[in-house]
């Protein structure tokens, strides 16, 4: 097993987040072909049956699809403990359409936070802990009741 230095996996965190700003030209360099998305579904279980880039890429492109002028500033991190980069981030966004339910209109601006956990291992990212708080940019576009959106009586 490799080790980095935190600058390097400081550095690995930077192109993590180009992935996020639609760049995916060096997604085979930092992806392992066995990583692995730890995220919560709604009945409790890991999502973690698709492995690779291509669990990754979709998602990020959906978030595109629906968004853009997109900006990803990291409010705290990255943070470098042995193998794992953490970040607390937050994206700003103009809303562009296509979710369903979505009662704003296209062209709101949104903003929401998230925290990344990841564990790199010979110079790529081979497992990912997210949370993102999605409910708080969903009720800005009026798609659930929330305290920054709409409430439905």
């Amino acid at each position: 097993m490799t080790s980095h230095t935190p600058e390097q996996l400081r550095a690995l965190y930077h192109r993590w987040s180009e992935l996020w700003r639609g760049d995916f030209t060096h997604a085979a360099e930092i992806l392992d072909p066995g990583f692995v998305v730890h995220q919560a579904r709604p009945d409790g279980s890991d999502s973690g049956a698709v492995t690779g880039p291509e669990r990754l890429l979709p998602e990020i492109e959906q978030t595109m699809a629906a968004f853009g002028d997109i900006t990803i500033t990291v409010d705290l991190g990255p943070i470098v403990d042995g193998d794992l980069i953490s970040a607390r981030w937050t994206m700003s966004a103009t809303y562009t359409g296509g979710i369903p339910q979505a009662t704003a209109p296209v062209g709101t601006k949104i903003s929401f936070s998230g925290n990344d956990i990841l564990r790199v291992r010979n110079g790529r990212f081979v497992e990912y802990w997210t949370c993102t708080d999605i409910l708080d940019g969903l009720s800005q576009l009026g798609a659930i009741a929330g305290p920054n959106g709409p409430a439905h009586h």
